[in-house]
């Protein structure tokens, strides 16, 4: 703190005890759902817009940009054999409305040696929503879509985590899957296997929609107009079967406690804050960014998804030595350590620049 001004200074100890980070998640996450191109991340945008300004970001405005409006409706996944019972289950984001039936085949973790392993043509394909340890990490998409390839009709994902829970996450990006998939808790998860081992057969039920839509980027800038910037983001969007608030909302909060104290420094490069749309969905407000900005202006990018969740941090840096020399000496100047991890994550608002040849970092905690 010994470089910050009187202003600065003050702002930055406040953060200790100002409630108004606080106050702000209290409000995104009352909104319940924030799934992109609804009403709720209409509601959101303008929440993010509101304490984008209140924390002295300038020029704050609304990017708006079209994207697939994915709609919920009701989903049964039912046992046919060799009893007869139903299962909680939830549709993935951009299911189709479908019926589908089909032996169940458990794949386990689902990468795609283990599914080149099992006959799965036709089948409804069971899969953990975790990778095997000391493995590469298998995305969900990358399961799915193998699962699919490989001529099974259904997938449903098993969440790994003890606790009812079924998961969810989006199958393609922005655009309809061809067929249809659920999340299931790690109980019924158990069930199936066990059916599966037994000649199951199953029956997957999706009402769902998918329909042209829009979300916004919430796009505002801290600092000199200078002739490069660093773009600092979060997203604010949400599944809509829970708050958000560690994914994204603590992200979000991040970034604009962050702000107020940047809004109050000297700052030698300008800094556009974006609050950014549609992420859960396919990085579609991300897209929108890289399309939309001058990238010759762009030094760096620091994406907040995960962060503020745990203590612990992790620099997600993608093969950038400048950015991991960056959380490096942040981490030793600070006395906080940051875990920096070197290898390519697809998965957050980063990756479109990093694709751009920008260096880009994602800050995650553990």
């Amino acid at each position: 703190m010994d470089d910050l001004s009187p202003p600065a200074r003050a702002t930055f100890a406040r953060t200790w005890t100002d409630d108004s980070q606080w106050d702000f998640l209290t409000r995104l996450t009352a909104l319940g759902d924030r799934m992109a191109g609804g009403q709720g991340d209409e509601r959101a945008g303008d929440i993010v817009a509101d304490a984008f300004v209140d924390a002295g970001v300038e020029r704050v405005s609304f990017d708006p940009f079209e994207m697939a409006h994915w709609t919920r409706g009701e989903t049964t996944l039912e046992l046919t054999a060799p009893d007869e019972r139903s299962f909680e289950a939830i549709a993935l984001p951009y299911s189709p409305p479908t019926d589908v039936s089909g032996p169940l085949v458990d794949v386990g973790y689902g990468t795609p040696s283990e599914i080149d392993d099992h006959d799965v043509a036709g089948a409804v394909v069971v899969a953990s929503t975790t990778t095997p340890p000391g493995g590469r990490f298998v995305h969900r998409m990358e399961k799915f879509n193998y699962a699919i390839d490989s001529g099974a009709v259904a997938f449903v994902f098993v969440n790994h985590v003890p606790g009812q829970l079924p998961p969810t996450g989006a199958l393609r990006y922005d655009e309809e899957a061809l067929a249809p998939a659920a999340g299931v808790s790690n109980e019924t998860g158990s069930w199936l296997r066990d059916y599966a081992n037994r000649g199951g057969q199953a029956r997957l039920t999706v009402d769902a929609a998918t329909e042209p839509g829009e979300s916004r980027n919430v796009v505002g800038h801290i600092g000199p107009d200078t002739d490069r910037e660093l773009v600092f983001c979060a997203h604010y969007d949400a599944h809509d079967v829970a708050e958000g608030a560690l994914d994204n909302g603590c992200g979000i909060a991040t970034v604009v406690t962050a702000a107020r104290i940047l809004a109050e420094m000297d700052l030698e490069l300008g800094v556009r804050v974006v609050g950014v749309g549609a992420e859960e969905l396919g990085l579609t407000g991300a897209e929108h960014l890289v399309d939309t900005l001058d990238l010759d202006r762009v030094a760096a990018v620091v994406n907040v998804d995960g962060a503020g969740r745990f203590r612990d941090l992790v620099a997600m840096t993608h093969a950038s030595e400048v950015t991991a020399e960056v959380a490096t000496r942040v981490a030793d100047e600070t006395r906080h350590p940051i875990r920096v991890e070197p290898e390519p994550h697809p998965f957050s608002d980063q990756w479109p620049f990093v694709r751009a040849g920008i260096p880009a970092v994602q800050l995650h905690s553990d």
